[in-house]
This record gives structure tokens, C-alpha cells and sequence, in this order.
């Protein structure tokens, strides 16, 4: 089936590299205009410039999406430039793994503020121009550590079930507008954030056990979900939460 794709634009955090990178250039392929960001200039840079080089459109934005007033601020300056931003990929996110007893506040703080709140200011700030255009795709990357639980993960697996209840939410208050709110969750993906485990013989194979496809998942394959929920063939998908996991979740 082709997706259709007419005239949008989509921002997508966390861009620079691994899951988001992989859903940058999967827009771009389908014709989006994309916004990179991500708080490393050199590292959505080279996204962007990349996307190009394939004959896409795209553009770099470096912003610490935990910083609320940077969010705001860049938010006014994209909408001075495009009317609506179409489509909102909510995907950055960091870890800061522990148990809990010997888990800093800093280290609870950094990751609620960058893989939770950064998605409240990002759709506070942009989601009202969707909703006056009556069009809308806000798509958040979460993951199976929200549903399932993860032990070491409190902060991660809290930030990432908040998600999913911000896609049910914004889900009922935007449907009136034709807006639609879906979430992604990711199972267990090769990228740089997972390199340590996927590369040890002994851990991967300990995961791989409650992974029911043996195998470990590609960031194309959250690409591939994410594009189909931000296409004009997903008007009438919204609160649903898409675990992308080998069947771990099931």
C-alpha cells in the first residue's frame, strides 16, 4: 500500500541519530519537508544534510528539548516560518539506568524533563495551528519498558508510561479537530543506545529469550509504523498505543 503524503511538514526530535534518524529520512522519502532537532547541531546537521543529499527537504534545528523556554522559543520562530507544522514525531529520549535506591534525583529529573515533559511543551506549542487547520499527526516513541515495567528503568519506564497516557489523552481532546494522537513502542532495537547489550553475547541472548521473534528489531521497523501513523491512510486511528517489540508485549 502507498502512503499518501500532501504538502506536509514534520518535526522530529531526537533526529541525529538511531530511531529518530531512521523516521527523518522515512518522511522525507514520502515527499515531507523535515525538521531535525536534536540538541547536538553537528549530529541533526548531518541528518538533514543527508536527507538532501537523497533529494529530500529538510532542516537542521539544535534544541535541548528538556529546556521548556527553548522549546517555546524555537516553536515561534518555526511557525513564523511555516504556518502549521503538520506532523509532530515526538521521539528523543535519553537513560540514566539504576535501581531505585541508588537512583540521584538528577538522574530522575534529566530523564522525565527530556523523554516526558519535552513532549508537553513541543504539542503545547505546536498542536493549535493543527487543530485550526483541522489536520493533524502527533505520533510519541515510547516504549515496551512503559507497559511491561523494566527493573534499573524506574525513570525511563515512568517517562515512558506518562507518555502513553499523554497519547490517550490528547487523543479525546483533539479529536474534535481531525487531529490524530498515536504512540510507538519499541521493543528491543539495534541502535548506539542499545549497542552495549545487543553486542554481548551472554545479555543478548538473556533478552532474546523474552522476545518471541528471536531477534532483535531494526530502527526501520519503528520507521515503517511511525510513517503509516503520520499518513492521510491513519485518519481513523487515534489513542492507540503500537508496541513494535517481537511480541514481547503481547
Amino acid at each position: 500500500m502507498s502512503l499518501t503524503f500532501t504538502n506536509r511538514t514534520a518535526l522530529v526530535t531526537g533526529a541525529g541519530r538511531g530511531i529518530g534518524k531512521a523516521i527523518a529520512e522515512s518522511l522525507a522519502k514520502h515527499g515531507v519537508t523535515v525538521i531535525c532537532v536534536s540538541k547536538s547541531a553537528d549530529s541533526c546537521g548531518a541528518t538533514a544534510a543527508s536527507i538532501v543529499a537523497a533529494g529530500g527537504k529538510a532542516k537542521a534545528l539544535a534544541v535541548d528539548v528538556a529546556d521548556g523556554a527553548a522549546v517555546a522559543k524555537a516553536a515561534e520562530e518555526l511557525l513564523k516560518e511555516y504556518p502549521v507544522i503538520d506532523i509532530l514525531v515526538n521521539n528523543a529520549g535519553i537513560t540514566r539506568d539504576g535501581l531505585l535506591f541508588r537512583m540521584s534525583e538528577a538522574d530522575w529529573n534529566d530523564v522525565i524533563s527530556t523523554n516526558l515533559s519535552s513532549c508537553f511543551h513541543w504539542t503545547k506549542h505546536l498542536a493549535r495551528p493543527m487543530t485550526r487547520a483541522r489536520w493533524g499527526r502527533i505520533v510519541n516513541i515510547t516504549s515496551v519498558s512503559g507497559i511491561m515495567g523494566n527493573a534499573g528503568q524506574a525513570n525511563y519506564s515512568a517517562a515512558k508510561a506518562g507518555m502513553i497516557g499523554l497519547t490517550k489523552t490528547l487523543a479525546r481532546e483533539f479529536a474534535g479537530r481531525s487531529v490524530t494522537v498515536n504512540a510507538v513502542a519499541p521493543g528491543f532495537i539495534k541502535t548506539d543506545m542499545t549497542t552495549d547489550f545487543v553486542n554481548n553475547p551472554e545479555v543478548s541472548s538473556k533478552i532474546l529469550e523474552a522476545v518471541p521473534l528471536k531477534r532483535f528489531g531494526e530502527a526501520a521497523d519503528i520507521a515503517a509504523a511511525t510513517v503509516f501513523l503520520c499518513s492521510e491512510e491513519a485518519g481513523y486511528v487515534t489513542g492507540q498505543v503500537f508496541a513494535v517489540d517481537g511480541g514481547m508485549a503481547m
